[in-house]
């Protein structure tokens, strides 16, 4: 990827040189040579010699190669031929030999003094014995070919070429010769002035070490004349052949030089981020490495225009918060990613991701664990009932937390309670709309207001493709607006009335011009079963491009996979017919030998249905193969626009409806934002089926603006402004009226009051909350203004006698508050809660289901009679009493069952909740969705988010009572339930599903080939996964020793932690004074 701006130049070592000649290195003169009057005439050659040899040395910039200890153990360096390094210390040798023994001591002193006065003055740049390491320059030349000089500085690095027999030959020689350089050390250490780099030490140590050998030689020939004097190349032999001999170390040598480099790169980006300078460094101010990654695991190599422009602006580099739009498919991830990188290595910050939906949680974890364990930060999941409050605090490393909305808002919630809110140097939003969608918006905006109110040093970075009154946005996260209507493949809307397709043209008075007629010949018996001409319109782009037909309702999506796989021809079958086979296998595996009826008959045409309807382990199958080509079709339901990543060559709207009500701007955006996939299509199509009734909205919507933002803070009663206020008195972040009033100023409500609120003000509203708070028992007041008390501004709201009190927690607000429980509920939780205590059965887990089952999901539920009545047959004595103390009996069971008429009045929501619990408690107990599915009549993706829920409201329930200490009995019962409800697997297949994106279906495979343990996933080879586990792609096999790895690294960190906290002295240990 090539990017702007100047780059951080990397400091290589060149692998091939031209080596001055030996007689530059040994070739002393002789006493009788030296006279007198020509020393310092010898030393000006000398002098022009080095620099004639430095100016041929110059060359260009090759690519750095990296070697292991099997390599040939001198490489490309010498050889043992003519002309090599060795032969000619050879011929040098020999006119040594021939000079006369009277001369050579002198010689010897003459080479040493010449030797030392041209190291002393840093005169020489050559090339040691095995060394091969130029001496820094301060000037660059340029060599014959024009190429500037490298600049080699001199450090660890310098090695980082040499096998790595070579390397431990010069730690040997280093460390040998240590005893012996005191006295240069000396020397050295005197004059200020000198800097001697590595090249010089091993320079110095490489003569003294010859010297030694040549002395020693000497004694052994005077001593014996038997004993021949033994050939300095002989040794040099030797020695490098023992080197090749010696055993390789167990680090690798190339992977820490990688790590010292990667470090270095990440510390001089960090100086460049908090400099003023535009210098952005080799990838936006992170080390190369990160560029490598991206296009190792994601296959981008460059990013796009709009890209860099994002992450070059002033607002970014200045770190203010920033909101950007662009339409989907437009790479707006990419930008926040590497922001978060920036954070994370650079600013050493934690980071935390929110992001709309469990699944796509799960995706993103699995996508940024593999840059986690290359990079060195940790990626933690906060979904459904995973996540601590609050976090860990690592020693070193930094987090990635990726969390749904509401699991974001009890991480920030614990981050402020603990005083660590300004450990976290960045948030980013994902799908920023969503602050506009009923409790869920008022949630992420209750989030990022605390974030604003309590950290001036936390960035917010919110994304988006649907956003239109930005202005509002903008000032409640007072941010930059970033904005581009870039598309990576070209989108061309159509319209389809009858059998006549019209183009979308905003420029054309009816908003639409005539495009074509389809030509498609219809049977009768087709025309009455596709009266849409669906087939047509499918098969114009299937098997050979991929299809996705978004329907109103789940039954719809059923229903039309069907209907088109009958008029498909049965070439369809043949297209990658052994992979579907491979599918449908894989399908029946996962559950437990069941398959659908209609996938049964759709897959083998490479079509099938997509919705909630399906468990989780049948989304994932049928996503991966859609997203490899073996699926060509896809029906599916508004919700998969706002999911996973799923795009087409060509995506149909089967009608301008969700449900019953009329497709809004924003939905429609999203859905044919699906159309055209980057890298493989060129163009993109949309078309949007309607009746000619729907016309006139149909032109109205796409030529409107998209839907306004606004605030669900008020609206959201209990679920809003209420646990709002809770949490600002339970953190002490805001304790009277007047500090809650300016919180409230500065929300996303408090930006649009003016037109959100008709009959009362903002004033009214919050004292009315705050009423309501008191009296329910969840907040207590303290009177602490008095008239004098009062500023001028203050005396506006005298007459408001809540404004003299202050506010504090009560405990069961605190319950409340750290459970994260629906103040509607809260209550009732209490009670039931407190009325379990008085006969809590343990017999079985039932009565505990009850209680955690959750209170919204049982207002919603309609029961079937006969079969709540059967079930309820089938219970045992000690399950039946359950029944009993929580106030439903057999007898009002059977005759809602038969249809008689009941006096007694019974609460409808009891009764709606145990029959939940019933599902809950025989999904527990028999561990297979699809047999519960059929006992209870629902369908099993209601099932399974029944049972998420469940985990999710246990782990609050969780929470509350940790709060208060009459429900201490209930603490350690409800972590193993909370495990049992996330899971609901075989206790066996537990460890396995704690690696995101493992579900059961897989985690079973891979018990069932060996990996029984988190251990074994992280240390397993994804090639050998793929050879042993069924429809396993390498990327996916990837992802999971990836997540197993990460998940691994936290808990050891975690354990870590927690021994250096205990070997810690206390800050509190009384010291002895001393009398």
């Amino acid at each position: 990827m090539d990017v702007g701006g100047s780059r951080i130049r990397r400091r290589v070592s060149v692998r091939k040189r031209n080596r001055p000649s030996l007689e530059i290195l040994f070739a002393a003169p002789t006493v009788a040579e030296l006279r007198p009057g020509d020393e310092e005439e010898e030393e000006d050659k000398e002098e022009e010699m080095v620099a004639g040899s430095r100016r041929r040395k110059t060359v260009g910039v090759q690519p750095v190669e990296n070697h292991d200890s099997e390599e040939d153990m001198f490489g490309d360096y010498d050889s043992f031929a003519e002309n090599s390094f060795l032969a000619q210390v050879d011929d040098l040798e020999q006119k040594y030999m021939q000079l006369s023994e009277n001369r050579e001591h002198d010689a010897d002193l003459a080479t040493a003094d010449l030797f030392s006065e041209s190291i002393k003055h840093n005169k020489l740049s050559i090339t040691t014995v095995g060394s091969f390491i130029e001496l820094k320059t301060h000037e660059h030349t340029e060599n014959q070919s024009g190429h500037k000089d490298v600049a080699v500085e001199p450090g660890p690095d310098l090695l980082c070429e040499l096998p790595s027999s070579q390397v431990l030959y010069f730690e040997n020689l280093q460390n040998s010769s240590n005893d012996l350089g005191d006295q240069s050390t000396k020397e050295r250490d005197w004059n200020p002035s000198s800097h001697k780099t590595v090249s010089e030490d091993l320079l110095h140590n490489s003569i003294e070490q010859l010297q030694q050998i040549h002395e020693s030689s000497s004694k052994v020939r005077t001593s014996s004349d038997v004993n021949r004097r033994k050939s300095l190349k002989d040794v040099l032999k030797s020695t490098m052949a023992g080197n090749a001999k010696a055993q390789t170390p167990i680090f690798s040598r190339t992977k820490q030089l990688k790590e010292n480099l990667l470090s270095e790169e990440i510390n001089v980006a960090k100086k460049t981020i908090e400099s003023p300078s535009d210098d952005l460094g080799p990838f936006y101010s992170l080390p190369s490495k990160v560029r490598d990654l991206y296009v190792q695991f994601k296959g981008i190599e460059k990013l796009y225009e709009w890209q860099h422009a994002c992450l070059t602006l002033n607002s970014v580099q200045e770190r203010k918060n920033l909101i950007y739009s662009l339409p989907t498919s437009g790479g707006k991830t990419l930008v926040a990613e590497i922001l978060m990188l920036q954070e994370l290595l650079c600013r050493r910050k934690d980071v935390l991701m929110i992001l709309p939906y469990v699944a796509i949680v799960q995706e993103k974890i699995s996508a940024l664990s593999s840059f986690g364990i290359e990079l060195g930060f940790f990626v933690e999941e906060y979904a459904g009932s995973k996540g601590k409050f609050p976090p860990i605090k690592r020693r070193e490393k930094k987090s990635l937390y990726i969390a749904t909305i509401e699991k974001g808002h009890g991480l920030i919630n614990s981050l402020i309670e603990t005083g660590r809110i300004n450990s976290l140097g960045l948030v980013v939003v994902d799908e920023l709309h969503m602050i506009a969608e009923g409790s869920r918006g008022a949630v992420l905006e209750m989030t990022l207001a605390k974030i604003i109110y309590t950290s001036k040093t936390t960035q917010i970075i919110g994304m988006s493709a649907t956003l239109n009154n930005v202005e509002d946005l903008q000032e409640f996260l007072q941010a930059e607006y970033y904005t581009s209507q870039f598309r990576p493949v070209e989108l061309k809307e159509y319209l389809k009335i009858n059998d006549t397709i019209y183009k979308v043209d905003s420029k054309a008075e009816a908003g639409m011009t005539f495009s074509r007629l389809l030509n498609y010949k219809y049977s009768d018996a087709l025309k009455k079963m596709d009266p849409d001409h669906l087939v047509a319109l499918v098969t114009e782009v299937i098997p050979n491009y991929s299809c996705l037909v978004f329907c109103p309702t789940k039954k719809n999506c059923e229903n039309v996979a069907e209907m088109i796989c009958k008029f498909l021809s049965k070439e369809y079958l043949k297209h990658r017919e052994k992979e579907k086979q491979e599918m449908i296998k894989n399908l029946k595996n996962i559950s437990n030998g069941n398959l659908c009826p209609v996938l049964k008959c759709t897959i083998p045409l490479g079509v099938a249905y997509h919705h909630s309807g399906l468990t989780s382990d049948e989304r994932k199958l049928l996503e991966e193969a859609y997203s490899t080509g073996v699926l060509c079709l896809l029906t599916c339901t508004s919700t998969l626009a706002a999911g996973v990543n799923l795009p087409a060559r060509r995506v149909i709207l089967r009608a301008p409806y969700v449900a019953k009500e009329f497709l809004k701007r924003n939905q429609y955006k999203q859905m044919i934002g699906r159309a055209g996939r980057a890298g493989i299509d060129s163009v993109g199509e949309s078309i949007l089926i309607l009746q000619e009734k729907d016309k006139q909205q149909v032109l109205e919507l796409i030529s409107r603006p998209l839907e306004n933002c606004y605030s669900h803070l008020v609206q959201e009663f209990t679920k809003g402004i209420q646990t709002l206020f809770l949490s600002l008195i339970g953190l002490k972040i805001a304790t009277n009226l007047g500090d809650i009033y300016h919180f409230m100023s500065g929300t996303f409500f408090g930006v649009q009051q003016k037109f959100l609120l008709k009959e009362k003000s903002l004033w009214e509203i919050t004292v009315e909350s705050l009423r309501y708070l008191t009296e329910k028992g969840l907040l207590q007041k303290n009177t602490i203004f008095t008239e004098k008390g009062l500023t001028q501004k203050d005396a506006i709201y005298k007459s408001e006698e809540w404004f003299q009190f202050s506010f504090h927690i009560t405990k069961l607000g605190q319950a409340s508050f750290k459970g994260t429980i629906d103040l509607a509920y809260c209550d009732i939780l209490y009670r039931d809660l407190k009325k379990g205590l008085e006969g809590l059965v343990l017999e079985s887990l039932l009565h505990l289901v009850y209680l955690t089952t959750p209170y919204d999901m049982a207002s919603q539920c309609d029961p079937d009679w006969m079969i709540y009545f059967r079930q309820f047959n089938q219970l045992s004595p000690a399950e039946q009493n359950v029944a009993t103390l929580i106030g439903v009996s057999e007898n009002y069971i059977g005759k809602k069952a038969s249809g008689q008429a009941i006096k007694k009045k019974v609460d409808k929501d009891i009764v709606n909740r145990l029959y939940l619990s019933f599902v809950l408690y025989t999904l527990l107990k028999e561990t297979n969705i699809w047999s519960v599915s059929e006992k209870f009549n629902m369908p099993r993706g209601y099932i399974q988010s029944l049972l998420t829920a469940a985990a999710t409201f246990s782990s609050c329930v969780l929470h509350f009572c940790e709060e208060l200490e009459e429900f201490w009995v209930y603490r350690a019962l409800l972590v193993e339930l909370t495990k049992k409800l996330t899971y609901c697997v075989r206790a066996e297949l537990v460890p396995l599903m704690e690696v995101t994106g493992v579900l059961e279906g897989r985690a079973k495979q891979l018990y069932n080939a060996g990996y029984k343990s988190l251990t074994h996933l992280a240390n397993a080879d994804p090639e050998v996964l793929i050879r042993t586990i069924d429809h396993l792609s390498r990327h996916q096999a990837k992802q999971i020793v990836s997540s197993a790895k990460m998940l691994l690294h936290e808990k050891a960190e975690a354990l870590q932690e927690e021994v250096e906290e205990l070997l810690r002295l206390p800050s509190d240990f009384p010291s002895i004074e001393k009398a």
